[in-house]
């Protein structure tokens, strides 16, 4: 048994991994401002970090304006080195995107800096690049008013939350990291769909009709429609399918 800190705990993928975490008969510390634990501000941030082994790193910003997430993850990533070095930290495990190192603009563009500053920094660390949440589709369609949702035509291949953090799990606690030679891992959905054939099963099910676009005004959009958010052959492929996620919930 390890002591585990999670980073952004309480978020869309965190609470999975403190789940997982706790299952496998962890001790978890949830790191979030909603548990007290402020990562930029450093408020609580030794104390959390106290007899911690490993750093579980998935923090994000709640935006996707490429400056302020760059702030964010720049001084999260500064901050989680200096504190969990000063604790005695082991290493730091982080969840990133599929496709990121081709990103030009945008979010994208900083997580990416996010994955070079972890690099940069003092703790050895393990990046995990992930595919979009299964989860991502229904926040595409809650920024959208009325019955009527655009959605961009950009093929990727959904994974669900839970199984990233499965697999983020599985690297952290794994005796040796991967070769600084391979590819970053990856992990995705076992079934390629663009983001609108999605948002048309969710949409269905909430009665909103959902249209397909091609807005070449949003950040990165021809890497993306062109299969930048795909994840590389070397990538792990695990279920359930988005429909089968789907058809899951509640």
């Amino acid at each position: 048994m390890s002591k585990f800190a999670v980073a952004g705990g309480t978020g869309r993928l965190g609470r999975h991994v403190v789940d997982v975490l706790t299952e496998q008969g962890h001790q978890v510390v949830s790191m979030s401002r909603a548990t007290g634990v402020d990562i930029i501000t450093g408020e609580r941030l030794a104390e959390a970090l106290t007899g911690v082994e490993i750093i579980i790193d998935v923090a994000s910003w709640h935006a996707s304006e490429q400056e302020a997430a760059t702030e964010f993850f720049r001084t999260s990533a500064r901050n989680l080195h200096e504190a969990g070095r000063k604790a005695g930290v082991s290493r730091i495990a982080v969840a990133s995107i599929t496709g990121v190192d081709g990103a030009t603009s945008g979010f994208g563009a900083a997580k990416k800096l996010h994955e070079e500053l972890h690099l940069s920094e003092v703790l050895p660390v393990r990046i995990l690049r992930a595919a979009q949440f299964h989860e991502f589709i229904g926040q595409m369609l809650d920024w959208q008013q009325g019955d009527v949702a655009y959605i961009p035509t950009w093929p990727s291949q959904l994974v669900a939350a839970r199984t990233v953090a499965e697999e983020l799990v599985d690297l952290a606690i794994a005796p040796d990291a991967p070769s600084p030679a391979a590819p970053l891992p990856e992990i995705a959905g076992p079934r390629q769909q663009t983001l609108a054939e999605a948002a048309r099963l969710l949409g269905a099910r909430r009665g909103i009709k959902v249209v397909g676009i091609d807005n070449p005004d949003l950040p990165d959009a021809e890497y993306a429609a062109n299969g930048g958010l795909l994840p590389g052959p070397h990538a792990k492929l695990a279920g359930p399918t988005f429909q089968e996620w789907l058809d899951a919930q509640p």
